[in-house]
């Protein structure tokens, strides 16, 4: 999805919102003449999260942060996963639909980002989330041929999104090998720390039980001309991707890819919510036709 006017404008005001938490006056009116800049000098084609390691280097560059500015957030995210993985684990066994429950939490805990919903993040919401998880409801008909495609695949592949997050993703990915074992299952985190994506690290503290590949990139999201061999080769041999979060969207949706791709994320901004006609946070699962 190519970047347009709605997106440069909420990317300003929430990064002017951001800067003015960390400098004066000077500072934050100099950041923001740069990232004007770098809005002007961008390719013609890129999509939002295409920015992010530029404007991670103006955070630094201004006001001295760290790359890993979120590095608190996302241990306190998938420490919040681990103590609950359990009672989750516990709540999809016991569903009528097994698969469906997974996901359904999976979906949730989309919820876990810092960056698209600034300021909005409360983990004593999400603790409320949780026990509403199961009225997250998507297209049935998505969901259905979702299933089919698992069913006879044999290699699948998870484009993960955010910290925490990605330890609801486990749950769901468990419950797949579980009900179709012939699937080969690989998941995807990002080359390095960028906003509170997840990394190989987060991968490795919440569990992630199938081999962890890793984009190759600091953007959040799925960029081909920028992907590492590793993924670029699992996306040849998978049968079924799940994309997770609205930057894997951004970054892959309307490029012509060719993949049988299923986005499912929560729906976040105003030019999601147009498009597909629902409500911030609502549920939103759609497969990209091949």
């Amino acid at each position: 999805m190519k970047i347009n006017a709605e997106c440069i404008r909420c990317m300003l005001n929430r990064n002017i919102d951001t800067a003015q938490l960390h400098g004066n006056d000077q500072q934050v009116t100099d950041f923001t003449f740069d990232l004007m800049r770098m809005f002007l000098d961008c390719p013609e084609d890129v999509s939002s999260p295409y920015f992010a390691p530029q404007i991670s280097q103006l955070y630094t560059k201004h006001f001295g942060l760290s790359p890993d500015r979120y590095a608190e957030e996302k241990a306190i995210s998938n420490r919040f996963v681990l103590e609950r993985i359990e009672q989750i684990s516990d709540l999809v066994a016991q569903s009528e639909d097994q698969l469906h429950a997974a996901f359904q939490f999976a979906i949730l805990g989309n919820y876990i980002d810092y960056s698209a919903l600034q300021g909005e993040v409360r983990f004593d919401t999400l603790d409320g989330m949780l026990q509403k998880a199961k009225q997250f409801h998507v297209d049935k008909d998505t969901f259905a041929q979702l299933r089919t495609d698992l069913s006879t695949g044999k290699n699948l592949l998870y484009l993960t999104d955010n910290a925490g997050e990605i330890g609801f993703d486990r749950i769901f990915a468990e419950e797949i090998h579980r009900q179709f074992p012939q699937l080969s299952i690989t998941f995807c985190v990002r080359g390095g720390p960028t906003l509170n994506d997840a990394t190989r690290e987060d991968a490795a503290i919440v569990g992630i039980p199938f081999p962890v590949i890793d984009n190759g990139s600091l953007i959040p999201g799925t960029v081909l001309a920028q992907a590492s061999k590793d993924l670029l080769d699992a996306l040849a041999k998978a049968d079924v991707i799940i994309a997770k979060g609205q930057a894997n969207a951004e970054t892959l949706m309307d490029t012509g890819h060719g993949y049988n791709v299923y986005y499912a994320f929560l729906a976040k901004c105003i030019r999601f919510t147009k498009r597909f006609n629902t409500p911030k946070l609502s549920p939103v699962l759609v497969r990209e036709p091949r």
